[in-house]
Order: C-alpha cells, then sequence, then structure tokens
C-alpha cells in the first residue's frame, strides 16, 4: 500500500492503537518513523519499541503503547501540524509549547528529526512535523 504522508499513517496507528486500547501497534519501518519511535519513547509517552526485520522484507516497527494505571493512554491526543500540500516552518522562538510544557512538539532541523525542547535550546528552527500531548 502507497501512503502519501508517512508520517500521517504513524501518527493515526498510534491514535488508533490507544483509543482501543491495543497493547501495541505494528507500522512500516523508515528511518523517520524509527526516530519519531526513539523520541517518543525518550519522552515517556510510549513503552518502547521495537524494530522487526523480515527476511526479503521491509520491516516493521512494533510501539508498546504506554497506558496509566487506570487504563487511560499517555497520548492523549496527536495532530500532524506540516503536511506535503502545506509544509509550516518556525524559528527556535516559534516552536510551541503548550500544557504546561507537558505537550511535545516534534522539529525537523537541519541536524535531524528532534523535540521541541531540545530544537529550542540548540537554537535551531525548521519544520514543525507534530503536536503530542
Amino acid at each position: 500500500m502507497v501512503v502519501s504522508d508517512p508520517v500521517a499513517d504513524f501518527l493515526t496507528r498510534i491514535r488508533n492503537g490507544t483509543k482501543a486500547q491495543h497493547r501495541y501497534v505494528d507500522v512500516n519501518w523508515s528511518k523517520m518513523k524509527q526516530t519519531l519511535a526513539e523520541i517518543l519513547k525518550n519522552q515517556g509517552f510510549i513503552e518502547n519499541y521495537l524494530v522487526k526485520v523480515d527476511e526479503g522484507q521491509r520491516g516493521t516497527i512494533r510501539i508498546f503503547l504506554k497506558y496509566t494505571n487506570g487504563r487511560r493512554p499517555v497520548i492523549q491526543g496527536l495532530k500532524r501540524i506540516s503536511k506535503p500540500g502545506l509544509r509550516k516552518y518556525v524559528g527556535h522562538q516559534d516552536i510551541p509549547r503548550f500544557y504546561g510544557n507537558m505537550g511535545l512538539s516534534i522539529v525537523s532541523t537541519s541536524q535531524g528529526v528532534m523535540a521541541g525542547n531540545e530544537a529550542t535550546q540548540r537554537g535551531i528552527g525548521g519544520e514543525l512535523l507534530c503536536l503530542i500531548w
């Protein structure tokens, strides 16, 4: 299946998995998706992720979703900001902070994909990929 926006597909699979209270979701592997999963893990939004490569096929990433003790998902919402038809670029001072800095913005910079707070500390702007809270 051809996906025109892999990042939106990644976010949608996580959103659907949390709403259905699945333990994990599988997404097709790409370097960008693996980097996004690493950021989500480091920021505490997911438990873990596992990259699986089958013989002769593209790999998959299994993302283990994180829930609170009351079985509520840690990820309450995801929103794609920069889309293929309308890119959204921000300077380091314009990277959004929301929910009392509990939300996460992910930025694609010239030095790679990183969390918004890290990009702000480094003084780097870039393409605002998504917001997660």
